[in-house]
C-alpha cells in the first residue's frame, strides 16, 4: 500500500494530530476551484467528522511561486483576501472577501532548501510506481535520472506534492495512522459521495 510522504511546516492554524484516520486537503491560494468547491467540501465534512478524524489543510505551490506563498495564505486565514485567478473569479460575483471562515487546521507545504537529497526523493518517486521492483536494472536507472533531472530543472519543490506525485489541486487523501493511503481524489467531488466514504471507514475501522 502507497504511503503519503507528508512534509510541511509548523501550522498557520491550529494543529494536525494523527488518528487512526486523516483527512488532507492539498490546494492552492491562486486555485479557483479549490475556493470555490474544495474548500467549502472540506470545510462541511470538517464540522461533520472533525472530532473522529484529523484534518489539514496544505497550502502549496506547484505553479504562480509569487502568488502560492506563505504570506498569501496568512492573509486568506486572518482577513479573507484572496488573490490572482481566485479574487478574479469571485469578483465577478461582486465579493470581495472570501465568505467562508475556514475553521480545520492549514499548514504550509515544505520546500526543498539546500539540505534536500535529490536521491531520495527521486527513489522515492520511481517507487511510487508499483512495478518499479520489477523492471530491469537499466530502465530503473533511466527512470532514476530522467526523475533527478526533472528535480534539478524545477525553481521550487513543493515536497509533499512533488514526492506524492500529485495531479494538481484540490486533491483529497484520506489516510492511516501509519501514513497508508485509503482513497485519493483528485478535482471537484460530490460531499454526499466523501461523506458517507468517510461515514463507512470509520464504521469499519471501530
Amino acid at each position: 500500500m502507497q504511503k503519503l510522504k507528508l512534509e510541511y511546516y509548523p501550522p498557520i492554524q491550529g494543529e494536525f494530530s494523527l488518528k487512526k484516520l486523516n483527512f488532507l486537503f492539498v490546494f492552492q491560494v491562486n486555485c479557483p476551484g479549490c475556493f470555490m468547491y474544495g474548500i467549502p467540501l472540506v470545510d462541511s465534512l470538517y464540522k461533520d467528522f472533525g472530532e473522529q478524524i484529523s484534518f489539514l489543510g496544505l497550502s502549496t505551490a506547484f505553479e504562480d511561486f509569487d502568488l502560492n506563498t506563505a504570506e498569501n495564505t496568512n492573509k486568506l486565514i486572518s482577513s479573507g483576501e484572496m488573490i490572482g485567478e481566485t479574487q478574479k473569479a469571485f469578483s465577478t460575483q461582486g465579493t470581495s472577501k472570501y465568505p467562508i471562515e475556514i475553521a480545520f487546521p492549514i499548514a504550509m507545504d515544505r520546500f526543498a532548501d539546500h539540505t534536500f537529497d535529490l536521491k531520495s526523493a527521486a527513489e522515492d518517486i520511481c517507487l511510487s510506481n508499483p512495478n518499479f521492483s520489477y523492471w530491469p536494472e537499466f530502465e530503473k536507472n533511466e527512470l532514476r535520472k530522467r526523475v533527478t533531472d526533472y528535480l534539478k530543472s524545477q525553481v521550487c519543490i513543493p515536497l509533499t506534492f512533488t514526492l506524492n506525485q500529485m495531479r494538481g489541486t484540490p486533491t483529497f487523501i484520506l489516510f492511516n495512522k501509519r501514513y497508508e493511503i485509503l482513497r485519493h481524489y483528485f478535482g471537484h467531488q460530490e460531499a454526499s459521495n466523501l461523506s458517507n466514504e468517510l461515514a463507512e471507514m470509520l464504521s469499519a475501522n471501530n
